[in-house]
């Protein structure tokens, strides 16, 4: 019996050796930032930077990176992805809303953003910015283990 239960621990033991470098990368991920994988910010205590400031232009050069924007784009689309982050900060921070509550107002934050935005975006990028609102649901309806 002793040996059995020493197989079994030798076994998982060996799982974990294996799996654990593989699952890391993928929970660094996951502890950053929601909004577009900027890091440095912190949207849970509803800290988007003001603008003007260091930090405005720290997250301005990272959606341009993640998004693949010019300086022009950039500038035009800040405004708008900023409130877009208030204003899901403060759904997600909402607690009397249920997620399909939440997941709806989102949604309806997303619409009136992309009639601003549609114009400015290529196709492309407009994609690659449907992947990062798709972060910022899962975000917004996760289980916050008591953290606001």
């Amino acid at each position: 019996m002793k040996s059995y239960i020493a197989r079994i621990a030798a076994a998982a033991l060996s799982f974990g050796i294996v799996v654990l470098p593989v699952l890391t990368p993928l929970a660094q991920a996951q502890g950053r930032s929601w909004y577009y994988g900027c890091q440095g910010f912190n949207p849970q205590a509803g800290s988007i930077p003001a603008p003007g400031t260091a930090e405005w232009a720290q997250w301005q050069s990272c959606l341009q990176q993640f998004l693949s924007l010019s300086p022009q784009q950039g500038a035009q689309i800040m405004p708008i992805l900023a409130n877009e982050a208030r204003e899901i900060i403060a759904i997600r921070n909402n607690n009397s809303f249920s997620n399909i509550q939440k997941r709806e107002g989102i949604r309806a934050i997303h619409q009136q953003s992309d009639e601003q935005l549609k114009p400015i975006l290529t196709p492309a990028q407009h994609e690659k910015l449907k992947l990062a609102r798709q972060q910022a649901m899962r975000w917004a309806t996760e289980a916050r283990l008591g953290r606001q």
